[in-house]
């Protein structure tokens, strides 16, 4: 393979220039201003299968954002290999708070930073790395699936896979929209936990009241939503809510001094939960207030306010039931309402988790390949967030093998500020998938 590694090598500056012009299309499906934006880097990366010689490439949409279908034919004998990605990206934030431009592409210090560079416009240019080592004639059949609204959920990737069977069906699935061990040590991700949302209000007076005159009396909505999100875990940090799965424990250890360091805690500042800490990452639910609607400081008044709200999402444990754990999180809001207070509940989500299973003559193949372009073994990880695709293509072609991983590394600070990944294990993924693809071919 020593041939096939200096191929892709020699490819990787201008794969990162293409990711850089990715990078500089502000494609945030999560925004109407920027659904012109989102088309862009489907046209982007349509144009770039294209440029390969790909026969069959079709940019299409079931009542959402566009998604990239590019079909390289099999050779005679040969397994079909998916390869998938997202085009689309998160908000900025503020973007005062970028070291430099999120959407030009920088370089310091051996890492590459910009918004969506990580996650997941890297995961396009990793299958296009690959695809170029074989000059757009891989040794096996590939279906290159670049979806556009994964940071909103996929809200239309069922209607695509159901609309689009045909063109999806694979025998091996390869999700690059995962993260590594640690920088340099490749990871196969197992275990990816579900999601569950709601929006709650919280009512208690039929108009708002001077705070002086009735304060010690009558309950303002926003004490009483706060008093009421309060239950929602234990004194240690556990979550409460009753009827909720845990799996079994993992072997693999989480250091509390590496997690520290990720997660930039504060000198003082716990952890939240009791156990160990790769349970409580990747196999036990959380629950966070992710936001409160309620009257600014500025704009404050000596007010008891009628009404408050909240949005309350649920990280699950990978085999919970989604759709059960949305009703145990609205039936224990419901039942510790303080004050007898109104709650009722607005907009809700709710997508299952997966389990991977990794075994077989594919999941050997793929060990091999990333342990040899790594140099070292690949480790089994579990991911606190949700990636709603890997169930679905395990529901839709349960025959099929899934292979999750990506070029996330604890630095990488997807969805954050200053979104970077290594560039040596950059080059690496680049490697080990197109090792991959050739060891899945005939008589390899």
């Amino acid at each position: 393979m020593t041939d096939l590694r200096d191929r892709v090598k020699a490819l990787i500056p201008g794969v990162l220039e293409d990711l850089s012009r990715l990078v500089a299309i502000p494609s945030v499906s999560s925004l109407p201003d920027h659904h012109g934006d989102v088309q862009a880097t489907a046209e982007a990366v349509a144009q770039y299968a294209r440029d390969l010689g790909c026969p069959d490439v079709r940019i299409i949409a079931e009542g959402g954002q566009p998604a990239v279908i590019a079909r390289f034919p099999a050779p005679e004998g040969a397994p079909t290999v998916c390869l998938y990605a997202h085009h689309d990206v998160q908000p900025t934030g503020d973007r005062a708070l970028w070291t430099s431009d999120p959407f030009q592409v920088t370089r310091r210090d051996g890492r590459l930073y910009g918004r969506g560079v990580v996650d997941d416009k890297a995961g396009i240019a990793v299958h296009l790395a690959a695809l170029r080592a074989f000059d757009g004639k891989p040794p096996v059949g590939v279906t290159l699936f670049v979806e556009g609204e994964e940071e909103v959920g996929s809200p239309t990737l069922e209607a695509i896979m159901a609309e689009h069977a045909d063109l999806l069906a694979a025998d091996v699935y390869v999700i690059c929209d995962s993260a590594n061990w640690e920088v340099g040590t490749p990871a196969f991700t197992t275990a990816l936990r579900g999601l569950s949302d709601v929006v709650v209000q919280v009512d208690t007076l039929d108009h708002a009241l001077h705070s002086g005159q009735y304060g010690g009396v009558a309950p303002d909505a926003l004490t009483t939503l706060v008093r009421l999100l309060a239950t929602l875990h234990d004194a240690d940090g556990n979550v409460a809510v009753q009827g909720l799965v845990t799996e079994e424990p993992f072997a693999l250890e989480y250091p509390e001094e590496r997690l520290r360091a990720e997660t930039g805690l504060l000198e003082g500042v716990r952890f939240t939960g009791t156990g160990p800490a790769a349970d409580r990452l990747w196999g036990r639910p959380s629950v966070t207030v992710l936001a409160i609607d309620c009257t600014r400081v500025a704009d404050a008044s000596n007010t008891l306010a009628p009404s408050a709200r909240a949005k309350v999402s649920m990280r699950l444990a990978p085999s919970q039931d989604a759709d059960a754990a949305l009703a145990a999180l609205k039936q224990h809001l419901l039942d510790h309402a303080p004050f007898g207070a109104r709650v009722t509940f607005g907009h809700a989500e709710a997508a299952d988790g997966s389990l991977v299973t990794l075994s077989g003559d594919v999941a050997e193949a793929a060990r091999g390949a990333y342990s040899e372009a790594f140099g070292t073994d690949v480790v089994e990880v579990g991911q606190g967030g949700s990636i709603p695709l890997v169930g679905a293509f395990q529901k839709a072609f349960p025959n099929a093998a899934v292979l999750v991983t990506g070029v996330v590394d604890p630095d990488s600070r997807m969805h954050g500020i200053d979104e970077s990944f290594d560039l040596s294990d950059f080059t690496s993924a680049c490697i080990a998938e197109a090792t991959l693809l050739a060891r899945l071919a005939p008589g390899a």
